[in-house]
């Protein structure tokens, strides 16, 4: 099976004043295309560093993080937004949905960012609000939806240009737990019907439980 991201002795430091922050302190791991894996770990353990060296926001003091065999560890910001805009899709806890446009606009507006052919996305689109029971939403503003119904939009507005790889940062931090157990069912039925790689950050084991392996973090370290 591909390996779709790698990390090799991924290191991040930060500097508050006169004192270093070790963040990450050789992080190494491997994800293969179609895995689902859920990142856990408590606070402060970082994964959010992890998450946005993963998704190219971050550029690491050291290591190597290779997407789809690229590798974006040395890419100046130029090269890395780049990658984000045609490898990674992203899921947040807040949604970051925009409120002025409906389901179909914020959809649309994604497309339009990573300039996928018109019918190529119009299929994709159609296959992904089917998939994600959103049909009937397609002309409804984030106000006039649950917060589930809000993160399923976003989730299909990470999944038009096929990413090869969705990060998710806490996708159902800000639900109950009837929404929360909706968003995860989806997120699992793309894995498992479309072949969706999918990375989840979490400090919820029932929302771990739906990922295919989990890895704990500790002290910015995998620790198992």
């Amino acid at each position: 099976m591909k390996t779709i991201l790698k990390t090799v002795d991924l290191k991040m430091t930060y500097q508050l004043g006169k004192v270093s922050v070790n963040a990450l302190r050789g992080i190494n791991l491997e994800v293969k295309e179609g895995e689902f894996v859920a990142i856990m770990g408590p606070s402060g353990c970082g994964k959010s560093t992890l998450l946005h060296i993963l998704g190219a926001m971050l550029k690491p003091s050291s290591g190597q993080v290779l997407i789809d065999g690229e590798d974006i560890s040395k890419m100046n910001e130029a090269a890395r937004t780049e990658v984000r805009r045609r490898k990674i899709g992203f899921v947040f806890q807040k949604f970051n949905l925009f409120p002025t446009l409906t389901t179909e606009g914020n959809i649309k507006l994604a497309e339009n960012i990573r300039r996928n052919g018109a019918s190529k996305t119009s299929a994709k689109r159609d296959e992904i609000l089917k998939l994600l029971n959103l049909e009937k939403r397609l002309h409804h503003k984030p106000i006039e939806m649950s917060g589930g119904e809000q993160q399923r939009v976003a989730i299909a507005r990470a999944l038009v240009s096929s990413p090869a790889i969705i990060l998710a940062d806490e996708p159902t931090g800000n639900l109950d737990s009837e929404n929360s157990q909706i968003v995860l069912n989806m997120l699992q039925k793309l894995n498992q019907q479309l072949g969706q790689t999918i990375i989840m950050i979490t400090h919820n084991s029932e929302a771990a439980a739906v990922a295919q392996q989990t890895v704990y973090m500790k002290d910015g370290q995998i620790v198992q």
